[in-house]
């Protein structure tokens, strides 16, 4: 979405009402994870079956119920389905963005904010999350489809190669804008009900990630919403997530999530950001100083891992752009054959 593009306002709040909810939904976001890691320990008792690989989701139940999958489905559907229509019901007539909310802003907030809570009891009386039933790789699938989408939706802004924009064609940009907040919603909240609220580090880590993209999603219309240092952090955090879970697991790899995700950084990001050509410099270096301390410990024949991160996701822009013009292209042919008005014949007296 962008600002050219919005009509009118209907905010119900008075102006700055949207920076004091950001703020407050970051808190939120802290304290609810605080109860996650508190109320955790009573979990703890729940017999688990043994670790079996890297494709094995660890925290399910052994013998999953009709009640097990129907709190987790059920749950998930109707998050799943409000926040869709909340964005179905704000693009039909879009507002102008505004630092006050919209009333479907309020009534987004609210909604995640019950479903976290009603997530929170449904884990505590029955556990499971969606993991019992899908495979650990679409949650992380559709996490990894979200970041590039990201890089192609703002490839007309910031650019993908340090600065420097791909021409992908304003049609692909155009509809990677109007419909990311329907694929966002889908894979922040598919992901959130993946998983039940344990404690463990790793879990507590995307929690809170979690709960800063249900904030964001909620600021949909606001300034906030495009604030480009607010939307860098959601980006950012990918980075502190995935090199944490990466250290707990203790599987040597973090480098590789760190230097690859701070690399699509440095390559791409901080174009989006207001600083001056030297920052980036400076911030270059910096990178390439600390990876060549990191590696130098770790082995030079390892230094290839710094790229497959960013390789996978300059790749995928280039492959979701292709299946957004491919899909595009039919859709005109489809309208052309189908839709085309008549002719009508011109005949003279």
């Amino acid at each position: 979405m962008n600002e050219s593009s919005i009509r009118k306002t209907d905010a119900v709040a008075p102006p700055g009402t949207a920076s004091r909810a950001l703020w407050a939904g970051i808190l939120f976001s802290f304290l609810f994870t605080a109860l996650i890691a508190w109320a955790g320990q009573r979990l703890d008792a729940i017999s688990l079956l043994p670790d079996q690989g890297a494709a094995w989701y660890y925290w399910k139940l052994p013998e999953p119920t009709f009640w097990t999958r129907l709190t987790a489905w059920g749950g998930y559907l109707a998050h799943q389905l409000t926040l869709w229509g909340l964005i179905w019901y704000a693009q039909k007539n879009p507002p102008k963005y505004t630092t006050g909310l919209h009333r479907f802003n309020v009534l987004a907030l609210a909604a995640n904010a019950f479903f976290i809570l009603l997530h929170f009891v449904q884990t505590h009386l029955w556990y499971d999350g969606l993991a019992q039933d899908v495979s650990i790789f679409s949650s992380q699938g559709s996490v990894i489809v979200l970041l590039i989408w990201v890089l192609l939706m703002e490839n007309s802004r910031r650019g993908l190669f340090f600065g420097k924009k791909l021409p992908l064609g304003k049609a692909i940009g155009k509809f990677a804008r109007k419909y990311h907040g329907y694929f966002f919603a889908w894979a922040t909240v598919y992901t959130f009900w993946y998983h039940p609220m344990v404690n463990t580090p790793g879990h507590l880590i995307g929690f809170i990630y979690m709960f800063l993209m249900l904030l964001q999603g909620s600021l949909f219309f606001t300034r906030v919403h495009i604030n480009r240092w607010w939307t860098f952090a959601q980006e950012g955090m990918v980075a502190v997530h995935g090199t944490l879970v990466a250290v707990q697991q203790g599987n040597g790899l973090w480098p590789m999530f760190f230097f690859g995700f701070t690399g699509v950084f440095v390559i791409t990001q901080m174009y989006g950001l207001p600083l001056k050509n030297w920052m980036r410099w400076v911030i270059l270096a910096a990178y390439v100083l600390s990876a060549g301390v990191v590696y130098s410990q770790a082995g030079w024949a390892r230094l290839n891992e710094i790229i497959r991160i960013p390789l996978i996701e300059y790749l995928g822009v280039l492959l979701l752009a292709a299946i957004f013009g491919g899909g595009l292209w039919v859709a005109r042919k489809v309208r052309e054959v189908f839709f085309r008005p008549p002719h009508t014949a011109v005949t003279g007296d």
